[in-house]
């Protein structure tokens, strides 16, 4: 057992933090809204009705759908664009998607290599693909599910001020499904820009986002 969380203590490590900041969020956002609906005379909600709300809703599609955009980018821009210097960059003499040898697919596979990585056809450009297109599916799928929370509390707001609901499409040009969008857009591509260059000049020992403490700034593609 010990063992079996060692080798998966980062991945696990990080699913409780996401647990425990969920579950953060949902109380700092109901006692907010119930702030709001006293100041506005109405009656404050349970935690339960909150956390099945639009508001809710929509507040956390809109940064997963940011989160998964930047991975989605950062996965298939680095397959051909280059950083000197970067540890996040591959080495300047490889962009593209290199040789069936150099990935190990097909006869050049190796005895513990995935299955599908010895096929071809369809099932190996899946397989060769699968990172990029499930990272793009789940951008696409909380982009929508942002969408729809978004258009549902909107209207609840328009109803509130006695206006006129909006359908989903009309919401979809609305200021506030941008600014909701394009505020978490901008923060996510400037983390990446920012991991990018400043790993060219800084280092974390250890760490294998970062190049080893004494390789050259120059170094890329290396990891430590």
């Amino acid at each position: 057992m010990r063992r079996r969380l060692r080798d998966n203590a980062l991945g696990l490590v990080f699913g409780l933090l996401f647990l425990v900041v969920l579950a953060a969020q949902a109380l700092a956002g109901h006692a907010d809204y119930n702030q709001q609906q006293v100041t506005e005379g109405l009656e404050p909600i349970s935690l339960a009705r909150y956390v099945t709300s639009a508001s809710f809703g929509v507040d956390v599609a809109e940064n997963w759908q940011s989160e998964y955009l930047q991975f989605f980018l950062f996965i298939y821009l680095t397959v051909w664009l280059l950083q000197r210097g970067s540890p996040e960059s591959k080495p300047l003499d490889r962009p593209g998607r290199e040789t069936d040898k150099e990935q190990k697919v097909g006869p050049y596979a190796d005895d513990d290599s995935p299955r599908w990585a010895k096929l071809g056809g369809v099932r190996l450009w899946l397989f060769a693909n699968s990172l990029g297109l499930v990272m793009g599916l789940i951008f696409v799928l909380s982009w929508l599910a942002q969408s729809i929370a978004g258009v549902a509390a909107f209207n609840e707001e328009q109803l509130g001020n006695l206006q006129d609901p909006v359908t989903w499409s009309q919401y979809l040009a609305e200021p506030d499904f941008w600014n909701r969008t394009l505020q978490n857009w901008q923060s996510e591509l400037l983390a990446v820009a920012s991991m990018v260059i400043l790993s060219i000049y800084l280092r974390q020992r250890g760490s294998p986002q970062s190049k080893p403490v004494g390789t050259a700034n120059t170094a890329t593609g290396i990891e430590g």
